[in-house]
């Protein structure tokens, strides 16, 4: 198996004959490309574009707000995933705006890690009402299904705010103008739901694509595949992550998620519904669903049209649009430690990616 060194030198001596535009779709993936500075080091002719692979970045306000609702009642205890604790909504001045400010004042929020903790917190509280803020990708949708098929406490309710990924890269490649010539497919989801679910590319869009690991040399391979499609005009899907990746997939997984949850039109923050991207809890999990339980919360939120902050540009980041560093607030009003959009919070984000990276936008190379 060639190194990362041998994949780039194979990628150089590619012959393209035009700009192209890759686009990756997976935070982690975006955290390789920008900490191995892989940017920096491809033909100038090749950019490679952070597309939406955040999920807590397209975590629509209106359930954020929920969430914080719902930590404010005193019986209660909200539970979610670290990153979405800091997570900012657009409000007005002197309301809270995250579920770590409603810590601050007096909220019982807590972070956790995976939803078996979330469920623990639960068993171990039965006087209280606890609601798990479950929001994720594929590969989060598969470990919160399992353990809805567990059996349940009666005091645990699930606020669900999970996405698909290939309904968003449908959306792109059904617009005018996609925006990227080729795709790099995640990994960690292809791991779940197979290979082949990405098939939809090269052959109802003519795109070349290729589903990469987390490495430097994964990632390179995938796009030396993909650039190769494109040198040759023959768009195809190839698996350069097969020590994990299968063209079927997780089929537990799979079976699992389809237990309990329904697809969905789902709205993604700054973007709009995309149709068949979201999961619902079946109707024989409604005496789980915070939907279902507290309802009033979800009226109260459901009044928010879910923009982003004035000035930001995190949908357009999201989307692959618009470079984090071409956003007017990146590194000045917005900053991992002062976030005012999604994008700058969470690992997965590409803006806090490309900051934590060093990218600023004196140094950015120009797409």
């Amino acid at each position: 198996m060639p190194d990362a060194a041998a994949w780039l030198s194979r990628i150089q001596a590619l012959k393209l004959t035009h700009p192209v535009r890759v686009l990756n779709v997976c935070g982690g993936h975006e955290r390789t490309i920008s900490m191995a500075g892989i940017r920096a080091v491809l033909p100038d002719m090749i950019t490679l574009i952070p597309g939406p692979g955040c999920p807590v970045c397209v975590c629509p306000e209106a359930d954020i707000l929920a969430a914080i609702q719902l930590a404010m009642r005193p019986d209660m205890i909200l539970v979610a995933f670290g990153d979405m604790l800091r997570v900012p909504v657009n409000v007005g001045k002197g309301e809270i705006r995250s579920l770590a400010e409603a810590r601050t004042r007096g909220a019982d929020v807590r972070a956790v890690a995976s939803p078996g903790q979330a469920l623990m917190i639960a068993r171990v509280n039965p006087l209280r009402q606890v609601v798990f803020f479950a929001a994720g990708f594929e590969t989060t949708a598969a470990p919160i299904a399992a353990m809805l098929a567990e059996e349940l406490p009666d005091n645990f309710s699930v606020l669900l705010s999970a996405r698909r990924t290939w309904p968003a890269v449908a959306m792109l490649l059904n617009a005018e103008r996609p925006g990227f010539e080729g795709l790099i497919a995640p990994g960690h989801v292809a791991a779940v739901m197979g290979a082949e679910e990405w098939r939809f590319v090269p052959e109802l869009h003519d795109v070349p694509a290729a589903v990469a690991g987390f490495t430097a040399t994964s990632l390179l391979a995938a796009l030396y595949a993909v650039l190769l499609q494109i040198q040759d005009a023959i768009p195809a899907l190839e698996n350069c992550y097969p020590e994990f990746v299968k063209a079927e997939g997780n089929t537990r997984a799979q079976a699992c998620i389809a237990e309990v949850f329904d697809d969905v039109d789902a709205s993604w923050r700054g973007i709009g519904t995309v149709q068949k991207s979201g999961f619902t809890l079946k109707p024989f999990l409604a005496a789980h669903d915070a939907r279902e339980n507290f309802p009033a919360a979800l009226r109260i939120a459901k009044t928010r049209a879910g923009d982003m902050p004035p000035g930001c540009d995190c949908a357009g980041v999201v989307m692959g649009r618009v470079k984090p560093v071409d956003c007017r607030l990146y590194g000045k009003a917005c900053t991992p430690r002062m976030p005012v959009g999604p994008c700058m919070v969470s690992d997965e984000g590409a803006c806090r990616i490309w900051w934590s990276s060093g990218q600023r936008q004196e140094t950015a190379r120009a797409a």
